[in-house]
């Protein structure tokens, strides 16, 4: 490699770095108790227990349960309701009106039922009554930042940036330390050049893990249009088939369990785990929308809906999800790590703590570069009988 290509990758590598690490470190910072979301949430939660039944139980029927809510709430309306694959859960969340509903979504608040007893374990007020909490804060500033989708856009980019500045770093990293052992770390020397052999050290280390979370990182900031492109092109032309047919009242709904089983009938092999009304922005105006998922490690992050005749019970069916959005679905275990158990949590938490020491100690870098000057940093390579070239480092002190 050429001095001038050397110093054109350092630049994109310095610069596009400096861009992003305020952000990175919000993201990372506020990504390690995410990681760990799920027992935070259940070690915070203050819900009954659920009954203590043989693992073998049968669950409630569904329209029991979806009576049961309406009893609670008359005049409230159902949107979803959500079975769990992974405890004895249903979730049913409900809105005063779909109006309200399609005008506000935070207007929604849930009921959890044991699946089994169908016994009211907790109830939520509405969510924009809700006060924050410690993991709605991590998760909406590693999301978007309090921004919306603005946010998520621009956080996109910010991932976006953080891979161009691991694959520049990765091409000088080569040059930069060609006659040095690697993962040398020369700690006799100035604290400075000490910090940026950690730096150099730790980031090739963590190299395909970074990779893979930023890469995964872009395509979820992504979710948000990538669903709203789905459902302007495949739903759309999915449902033009029934225009004109009205969207069904309370009254007129069939029975969501029978929903359940015709949607298990034509997925086997799959699990259905939950049921999104006729009326949601997000469902079809005449159906309800069943989501079903595999049982196998790697199918149960794909999910594909099925069309059930919201009035009639019919099948009218089954949606195959486009590349883009199976895409979105891989790419979110692999960014949490989530589908390991504990001991992918703690790699993931580890990993993430040393990439915030990568962020750092870029920063410190930058920071310190008027404190040691471009002849100092030649005159430490140049008595170093086995560095590189003097100019990369004169570089990096510029």
């Amino acid at each position: 490699m050429t001095r001038a290509t050397f110093r054109r990758w350092f630049w994109v590598h310095k610069w596009v770095s400096l861009v992003c690490t305020l952000f990175l470190l919000v993201i990372c910072i506020t990504g390690l108790p995410l990681v760990f979301k799920d027992e935070i949430d259940d070690w915070l939660d203050d819900g009954l227990p659920y009954a203590n039944l043989p693992a073998d139980a049968p669950n409630a029927d569904l329209d029991h349960i979806a009576a049961i809510s309406r009893q609670m709430y008359p005049g409230q309306i159902i949107a979803l309701i959500f079975r769990s694959t992974d405890e004895p859960k249903v979730l049913v969340s409900m809105a005063p009106s779909w109006k309200e509903f399609r005008a506000d979504r935070n207007s929604r608040h849930f009921i959890r039922f044991d699946s089994r007893t169908a016994q009211v374990l907790k109830q939520s007020k509405p969510i924009n009554e809700e006060s924050q909490t410690f993991m709605g804060v991590m998760l909406k500033l590693h999301k978007d930042l309090f921004a919306g989708l603005l946010g998520e856009l621009f956080l996109a980019l910010m991932a976006l940036l953080f891979v161009v500045a691991i694959v520049s770093g990765v091409v000088i990293y080569g040059p930069f330390m060609r006659k040095l052992d690697f993962g040398t770390v020369r700690a006799d020397r100035s604290p400075r050049l000490k910090w940026l052999d950690l730096h150099n050290m730790l980031g090739v280390v963590t190299l395909a893990w970074a990779l893979v979370v930023g890469t995964t990182g872009i395509i979820n900031e992504l979710s948000t249009p990538l669903f709203k492109i789905w459902q302007q092109t495949d739903v759309k032309a999915l449902l033009e088939p029934f225009k004109g047919r009205t969207t069904p009242g309370e009254t007129e709904l069939s029975s969501v369990q029978k929903a359940f089983e015709t949607a298990q009938a034509a997925m086997p092999g799959m699990v259905v785990t939950s049921a999104v009304f006729p009326g949601a922005e997000f469902g079809s105006p005449y159906h309800y929308m069943l989501w079903t998922k595999g049982q196998e490690p790697l199918t149960s992050r794909l999910f594909s809906p099925v069309l059930v005749d919201a009035r009639s019970g019919a099948l009218e069916g089954a949606v195959v999800m486009p590349w883009y959005l199976r895409a979105l679905e891989l790419s979110r275990p692999l960014h949490f790590g989530d589908y390991g158990g504990m001991p992918l949590k703690i790699i993931w938490v580890l990993l993430d703590l040393v990439t915030i020491a990568v962020l750092g100690s870029g920063v410190y870098l930058w920071l310190s570069r008027k404190v040691t000057s471009v002849a100092e940093a030649d005159a430490e390579l140049a008595t170093s009988d086995r560095a590189a070239s003097p100019r990369p480092l004169a570089d990096a002190a510029e």
